[in-house]
């Protein structure tokens, strides 16, 4: 995952350095390989040691995972062939450390779609739409930040940045505050979810953060609720 050897060469982290590492059923990796991302998600870099030398290789990419709510997959469901017990489901969910999901910014459940839904004829929002939606907003965080060396996006706002960028108003302060303390949410998944409210604002081309998209950002911490089993 993050390379090595006699003469150390990249590995899947930093050969997805400007792009996407996308790892799929996350609890199935052995607990030791999913600790070894906290760092590069933090730092954007990998550093290899060795006697004589040390590498440090760029390791700036988009984490995207996915995992089953269960060890069967039916978690939750009275008519499933297959049931987890809460000690299973335990172990399972016990592989992907708490600290290693703070630094996760966006956590999505996603439902089963039922047959009504999946044969309708009516069509989603079509790609191109969204696509132009993105790169608007991109545009918009290439602009706030043209003045800042290695800063391009929402993602790469240090604490003061966010703290300047991200400027809520009472109401949208006391939100966050009741969730931090009802989720006992960290100083980190604090950040994230300003991270995020400010790239919803700019998504909708709002020029400030409301209680609207902090509240949605909090929607997208579902793991930090202990989990499915919470």
């Amino acid at each position: 995952m993050v390379g090595g050897g006699a003469y150390p060469q990249p590995g899947e982290i930093s050969l997805s350095h400007n792009g996407v590492l996308f790892l799929d059923e996350l609890p199935e990796f052995k607990r030791g390989v999913l600790e070894v991302l906290r760092q590069p998600l933090e730092d954007r870099e990998v550093t290899i040691s060795r006697a004589k030398f040390t590498v440090t290789y760029p390791s700036s990419f988009m984490l995207v995972a996915s995992m089953n709510p269960s060890p069967g997959g039916y978690f939750n469901d009275p008519d499933a062939p297959v049931t987890s017990s809460p000690a299973e489901m335990q172990r399972y969910l016990g592989k992907i450390s708490g600290p290693l999901l703070d630094r996760i910014d966006i956590h999505i459940e996603v439902t089963p779609v039922p047959f009504e839904k999946l044969s309708e004829d009516c069509k989603g929002e079509g790609s191109v739409e969204i696509r132009k939606r993105v790169t608007a907003a991109r545009e918009i965080q290439t602009r706030r930040f043209e003045e800042l060396d290695n800063v391009h996006y929402n993602a790469q706002m240090n604490t003061k940045q966010i703290r300047e960028f991200c400027r809520l108003d009472d109401a949208s302060k006391e939100l966050l505050k009741n969730a931090m303390e009802r989720l006992n949410l960290s100083a980190r998944a604090y950040d994230r979810i300003l991270k995020v409210a400010r790239t919803i604002a700019d998504l909708e081309d709002a020029t400030e953060v409301n209680g609207n998209h902090i509240a949605e950002a909090i929607q997208y911490r579902s793991l930090d609720r202990e989990g499915w089993l919470g």
